[in-house]
């Protein structure tokens, strides 16, 4: 059974119909990059399963039916969320986000410290101090604080420096090989995308319009759906 198995999930922002058809499915350990152009329903696939806006269809999570819970009931299940834009508690210091969300487990301020250096040395500063790259690793280690058995990252290199954003794809690296966590990464690099993901999804206009392997991921394909 997938750790995450979603099927002809649908879901609309008041009478605005976003989703009208998205199926995957994500193990455990596994990495599966969810790929398409802006506006095809990536991120409003991503609140669907949080909970964070209402849908239809098939969502499960380790056997549970998530439609029947509260998103904080979907984060306790072990769903940790990076959102985009960030979204840290910007005037709490850095080692105060990080332990807002603690929950038992791997996952705690050490750990997160040995990943990300720069939050260490920062841990005093509030987080509204920091540089767009530390405030994402900060959002990064918040989600790893709750200690999350699938790990939902929703463009997390987006507008960042290329140095940050070749420590963040490394963080991913790391957690992919020294880790059995599921990630659900959204990224629009599909070079970088190819090095950790072991399956992709893409969408269009809301609806799955292919899924399998990396490796049978062509450049044909990616040019019709992903492509500008």
């Amino acid at each position: 059974m997938s750790l995450l198995a979603v099927s002809a999930l649908t879901a609309s922002y008041g009478v605005s119909q976003a989703l009208f058809g998205v199926d995957l499915e994500l193990d455990e350990g596994e990495v599966l990059a969810v790929m398409g152009r802006n506006g095809m329903g990536k991120t409003t696939t991503v609140k669907a399963i949080c909970r964070m806006i209402r849908s239809q269809g098939r969502l499960q999570f380790d056997g549970h039916d998530l439609h029947a819970l509260p998103s904080f009931r979907v984060a306790r299940l072990g769903i940790g969320l990076v959102p985009e834009g960030r979204r840290c508690f910007g005037n709490l210091t850095v080692a105060e986000n990080l332990i807002a969300t603690a929950r038992p487990g791997p996952w705690d301020m050490r750990r997160v410290a040995y990943l990300f250096p720069r939050l260490d040395e920062r841990r005093n500063q509030r987080a509204a101090s920091l540089s767009g790259g530390e405030q994402q690793m900060l959002a990064i280690g918040r989600a790893l604080m709750t200690n999350p058995r699938l790990l939902i990252l929703d463009e997390a290199t987006e507008g960042l420096a290329p140095i940050i954003r070749q420590e963040i794809r490394a963080a991913i690296a790391r957690l992919k090989s020294e880790t059995a966590m599921a990630i659900l990464v959204i990224d629009k690099s599909l070079t970088d995308l190819r090095r950790v993901a072991d399956r992709a999804v893409i969408l269009e206009r809301g609806k799955t319009v292919w899924s399998g392997r990396m490796s049978a991921l062509t450049r044909q394909i990616s040019q019709r759906f992903v492509g500008v």
